[in-house]
């Protein structure tokens, strides 16, 4: 059907917004399945005094993050693609709740920072002590992602002793090739002293996943429009 410019432009935003919305669900779920059902992690999961860790929690939130974004995506790319408005009704109505549970998660966060903070130090920790254990490739390009955002290096730091060493950035200065930051203490930190930025990522993410639901609303409304058009039209010529 016709679209105008707005209507263009809505509809190439949507398309963007779902590739890279696919490429993160796809890296969430992957990441999530590989720590799952690695030979190096499998046992975690079925020693039932670690059933409640933050480890197994966390590869949970990973594997459900990843299924529920991916399913977001097929209403999404079908929807702009292929100009369906059942299909951008469903996709408008699951990014309303995903921004709202965004903006929900964001404030519980913010309000328990120091209980968040020491769950993700007992995840981190968990990866470490597997990853010193095994030295499983998955493991290892996960710690480097977290060295990398974080700017830390393991759990002590000291480029002599650290056994992660190789997983850490690139120092800055003189003084950092001696000592880096401990990830532990980088990740308390990010939830104490920096929770205002934190809980600017949760809105911002909430404000993205929102325009996203706005651009498929004009679009289902021109969509929308142009069936009505093309009703009247047949009427009076038929």
């Amino acid at each position: 059907m016709a679209l105008d410019g707005c209507g263009l432009l809505c509809k190439y935003i949507l398309i963007i917004f779902n590739i890279i919305f696919a490429v993160v669900g796809f890296a969430f779920l992957g990441l999530g399945m590989w720590l799952r059902f690695s030979d190096n992690t499998r046992a975690v999961f079925h020693v039932q005094e670690l059933s409640s860790s933050a480890f197994v929690m966390g590869v949970t939130v990973l594997i459900a993050l990843g299924a529920v974004m991916l399913f977001v995506v097929i209403f999404g790319d079908y929807g702009a693609c292929s100009e369906k408005r059942c299909a951008l009704q469903v996709f408008s109505v699951l990014l309303a709740i995903l921004a709202t549970a965004v903006v929900v998660v964001g404030v519980l966060a913010n309000s328990k920072r120091d209980e968040v903070g020491m769950k993700l130090t007992e995840f981190y920790g968990t990866l470490y002590l597997i990853y010193v254990d095994s030295q499983d490739p998955g493991i290892a390009v996960t710690l480097t992602f977290i060295h990398n955002a974080l700017h830390c290096c393991g759990a002590t730091g000291v480029s002599i002793i650290e056994l992660v060493q190789k997983t850490c950035p690139e120092p800055d200065g003189f003084l950092e090739h001696l000592k880096m930051p401990s990830c532990p203490g980088v990740i308390v930190d990010v939830f104490n002293s920096k929770a205002p930025m934190m809980m600017g990522i949760f809105i911002g993410t909430g404000v993205l996943l929102m325009t996203a639901m706005i651009c498929a609303l004009v679009l289902l409304n021109q969509l929308k429009n142009a069936h009505q058009e093309r009703t009247v039209y047949y009427s009076n010529v038929y």
